[in-house]
């Protein structure tokens, strides 16, 4: 193999941080991606803004829906890919990177043909009304066509990382971002196509990341090169290892899309649109403010199974220390921004002071326990690092499932929470969830490693 990944040799703070940066700025730009559709159709002239941040914010349990099936493959195959290289099984690394891309491309096409079909009781279903829906539709129906793009460029990002080359995973993301921040004015402004807009900026930024992803993986540059021929021929044995350990990745973004559908019913229900539309705003600062602690998580991923696989479990330890101490500092600084500055983050997404003023309380409600969601963070990375499929599938459907969807069915009932008791079910479970995993994973995993 070439040197390039070698993760066995040096400081596992100094390797998972290598890592971690080029991640952290890969996301930072695929949340820009993600926030710069909403950022300007909260901007949208005329009365309608408000209720197309709400439309498009109905459509975000279908998107997370989709990349949990993004998911399932690419946090399956990436650990086991890191694994393999640790143990020096260059075939079998190669065949798994195959076998995801080919997975992904055949579940991006099924996903669209699905919810295109289902499109319309879906959005019902989780809160939509008739003058909600029609935004709603406008995006969905265009965005579905990138999901197959989607599927290569994100789903496959994380092969170019386990590889060594953590820049070149980082420039997927910020050209897409770069482009969609330069298309979506353009379209939603200067064409007037307002929703629509958005979406199709977002459908062509897509495409030009899967092909930048689809130009390393195939290239003679990289350290495990694809052919045309390795596709479609899937291992059904080794399809399984991928979708077992896949699913804790699976459960974490089905789940979050479960709670984003429940939040958006309830509030419908106790705050009307109004409070969905501030929900989303918080979902939005939420993917903002998780970037660096996202990014040494997925930094630690290949740096921990590679290891593992090696069977340096001391090298091991160190790592899930580091990765637990840092995210630890990172989120609770966060935690003391967001209780000191809650307005500022409001303003970001949206100029109406109606929704502002409102928002603060919840927002404020809603991130008390952020610093808890470092455990839950570290302990579910260490669990699908080292392969670890059960603890890191139950623990993916502790926090959500569990906890946050019956209290936020529950807890609105109870008199004088009403629409409060929808944010307070977040902090609960981030204490009760970050705890609850991380113990486990120190007595059954850490304690054992050699």
């Amino acid at each position: 193999m070439k040197k390039a990944g070698n993760f066995g040799d040096g400081s596992m703070g100094s390797l998972i941080l290598s890592q971690a940066v080029p991640l952290t700025m890969a996301q930072l730009a695929q949340v820009i991606y993600n926030m710069v559709d909403r950022m300007y159709i909260g901007r949208i002239p005329g009365d309608t803004a408000g209720i197309a941040l709400t439309g498009v914010g109905l459509t975000f349990p279908l998107i997370t829906l989709i990349a949990a099936f993004i998911n399932l493959f690419s946090t399956g195959g990436t650990p086991l890919c890191s694994m393999a290289r640790g143990g020096n099984e260059r075939e079998r690394a190669i065949k798994i990177e195959a076998d995801v891309l080919s997975m992904q491309i055949c579940s991006g096409i099924v996903l669209v043909i699905f919810f295109y079909l289902m499109m319309k009781p879906l959005l019902y279903l989780f809160g939509a009304n008739d003058t909600t829906y029609v935004y709603a539709c406008e995006y969905l129906s265009i965005y579905l066509l990138g999901t197959v793009f989607l599927a290569v460029g994100t789903g496959m990002n994380g092969f170019i990382n386990l590889q060594g080359f953590p820049k070149t995973g980082m420039m997927t993301t910020i050209i897409g971002a770069v482009v969609n921040l330069i298309l979506d004015p353009f379209f939603i402004f200067v064409l007037h196509l307002g929703v629509k807009g958005a979406a199709i900026a977002t459908v062509i930024s897509q495409f030009i990341s899967a092909l930048w992803v689809m130009r390393f993986l195939f290239g003679k540059n990289t350290v495990l090169p694809l052919k045309t021929t390795d596709l479609f021929h899937v291992d059904r044995k080794l399809l399984k290892e991928i979708v077992t350990l896949g699913l804790s990745g699976f459960m974490v973004a089905a789940t979050n899309s479960a709670c984003q559908a429940v939040c958006n019913a309830t509030l419908s229900i106790y705050g009307g649109d109004i409070y969905i539309g501030i929900m989303t705003i918080i979902n939005s600062v939420r993917e903002m403010i998780s970037l660096p602690i996202n990014g040494i998580t997925s930094g630690s991923q290949p740096v921990l199974s590679y290891n593992y696989g090696a069977g340096n479990g001391g090298r091991v330890k160190k790592g899930i220390r580091f990765t637990a101490f840092a995210g630890f500092s990172y989120t609770f600084f966060m935690w003391a921004v967001i209780m000191a500055f809650p307005l500022f983050f409001l303003r970001i997404f949206s100029p109406d002071q109606e929704l502002i003023t409102t928002g603060k309380i919840p927002m404020m409600i809603y991130f008390m326990g952020f610093f808890m969601m470092s455990f839950q963070f570290s302990a579910q990375t260490t669990f699908t690092s080292l392969g670890k499929a059960k603890r890191a599938i139950f623990f993916s459907l502790f926090r959500k499932i569990i906890i946050v969807v019956p209290l936020t069915i529950l807890l609105p009932q109870i008199k004088g929470l009403a629409v409060i008791g929808v944010f307070l079910a977040e902090p609960i479970s981030n204490f009760l969830g970050g705890i609850a995993s991380f113990t486990t994973m120190y007595l059954t995993v850490y304690k054992k490693l050699e």
